[in-house]
């Protein structure tokens, strides 16, 4: 790289998890220079890496990157699209431009700290302007610690700490105004270049559920406050309702920013208490991201040390039959071909999913982890690593053990008509409610009144859950 001198050069914006245009505090940064802007985004070659960009992901990406150049087109700039090793491009990019100034907003995974801080370090030594910004959560994971100066691990003192300090209010840019962009004609690869779609086309039902982009995503908010947050506390376990606001995936992507949904919720409701549940939930994620940068050795190894002996059996075929959704206890098969068909899971049955993984099968956490973050629109790797590991009972929890969900009573309690299972097992829709289910205790004349053949149709449980909930504690107490 070439030492450059300080004078009126471009300034690139570098954009990663923060696909959105308002409450963009790199691209804020970088218009209050009042230098040209070069946008950026950079398909990362992350084959060597651990948790490169699962599928589902993939697909989402590809649409995401077509809303931002298009909102960024209507604020008078021109977005590259780069694909490489992101230091190198980089490194190209400037040469071929003469920037002199870097920004982005920062990324919370350990592999991306590592990779920023090298760029930062090595660009500032060249005479770079280098800034990064927190655009992606409400607190900095290194501004929250207990009275002790140390991360928290248990989720109550962590958000009660965080709602001591102010949160930041999100800035928005003045509509129908053209900022300055580099005028000079530079290469961008097109989207579809990228090949980010996949070849064979198992995303068909992505479409019909799901729009990426910042547009999207402030109208999926807006009807979430219209219509269900006043009803979420009591919905939101309910996967048979349309209780939940469904912006995951967008927060992942950084169509919307945690300060601009708190920003929405606040306005619309003040201090009604009936949100203060949903805004718990951008708590968690704050508090995923907290233990993923003080504990990045998590995204594969268990909090708790102990479970390290844990005697997992990781069989392959049960993996297998849990994958496809054909395990024979309909909330999880229910579950698991939901994630397959639209690429998200409810929160709900996530952890029942998890939960059976875990606990009734013996399979490691890392292996649903890995398979989560292949399949999941929203895989977040600090969320997905939280998740994983309170439910195996290994990570950030109080009394996490002894936690086993039965898969029949909670698909009774939060499923109680049965209508999430008919919808994602319809090979089971013509049953009773009563035995909806549990198809394996339903009598012989029912199963055939509604064309079920256990082992044909739909499969036998491939475990005795109450069995299996005792090895699982057996283990437990004696690990």
């Amino acid at each position: 790289m070439v030492t450059i001198e300080k004078k009126l050069q471009p300034v690139i914006v570098w954009f990663r998890q923060d696909l959105r245009v308002q409450d963009n505090d790199a691209l804020n940064a970088a218009i209050k220079t009042n230098l040209p802007i070069i946008p950026l985004y950079i398909k990362e070659d992350d084959e060597h890496l651990k948790w490169g960009m699962g599928a589902a992901s993939s697909w989402w990406l590809h649409y995401s990157l077509i809303n931002l150049s298009q909102e960024l087109k209507k604020i008078g700039l021109n977005f590259i699209i780069r694909k490489g090793i992101c230091k190198n491009v980089l490194e190209e990019l400037v040469k071929e431009t003469s920037a002199g100034t870097l920004f982005w907003n920062r990324c919370y995974e350990p592999a991306s700290i590592k990779r920023d801080s090298e760029i930062k370090a090595d660009f500032q030594s060249h005479g770079f302007t280098v800034q990064s910004f927190n655009a992606n959560l409400l607190f900095e994971p290194w501004d929250v610690c207990n009275k002790q100066k140390k991360p928290f691990q248990v989720f109550t003192p962590f958000w009660k700490t965080c709602l001591q300090s102010e949160i930041k209010f999100p800035s928005y840019l003045t509509p129908n105004v053209s900022y300055k962009s580099y005028s000079n004609k530079i290469h961008s690869e097109s989207v579809d270049s990228l090949k980010l779609l996949p070849e064979i086309h198992w995303d068909a039902g992505f479409k019909k559920y799901w729009k990426p982009g910042s547009t999207s995503a402030e109208k999926v908010l807006i009807e979430f406050l219209e219509e269900d947050i006043l009803h979420y506390k009591e919905a939101r376990d309910r996967p048979d309702l349309k209780g939940v606001s469904h912006l995951s995936p967008y927060l992942h992507f950084g169509e919307i920013s945690p300060r601009m949904i708190w920003q929405h919720v606040k306005l619309k409701f003040d201090s009604e208490p009936k949100v203060e549940c949903y805004l718990r939930q951008l708590g968690w994620r704050e508090f995923a991201h907290h233990l993923l940068y003080h504990f990045p050795h998590t995204t594969s190894l268990p909090l708790r040390k102990e479970f390290m002996n844990f005697p997992w059996k990781n069989d392959a075929d049960q993996l297998k039959a849990w994958q496809k959704g054909m395990t024979g206890y309909p909330l999880v098969d229910a579950g698991m071909r939901e994630l397959w068909a639209t690429g998200w899971m409810h929160n709900r049955v996530r952890m029942v999913v998890g939960s059976f993984l875990v606990k009734d099968l013996l399979i490691a956490w890392q292996f649903g982890a890995e398979w989560f973050f292949d399949t999941l629109l929203d895989a977040d790797l600090a969320n997905n690593t939280l998740g994983w590991q309170w439910v195996a009972g290994c990570g950030a929890d109080a009394a996490p053990y002894f936690r086993i969900f039965n898969p029949t009573t909670q698909a009774e309690k939060f499923d109680p008509d049965g209508f999430y299972i008919r919808k994602w097992v319809p090979e089971l829709k013509l049953l009773p409610t009563k035995w909806i289910h549990k198809p394996f205790d339903a009598p012989a004349n029912v199963l055939e009144d509604a064309g079920v053949e256990l082992g044909k149709t739909y499969p036998k449980p491939i475990v005795d859950h109450a069995k299996a909930r005792n090895l699982a504690l057996d283990a437990l107490k004696n690990m």
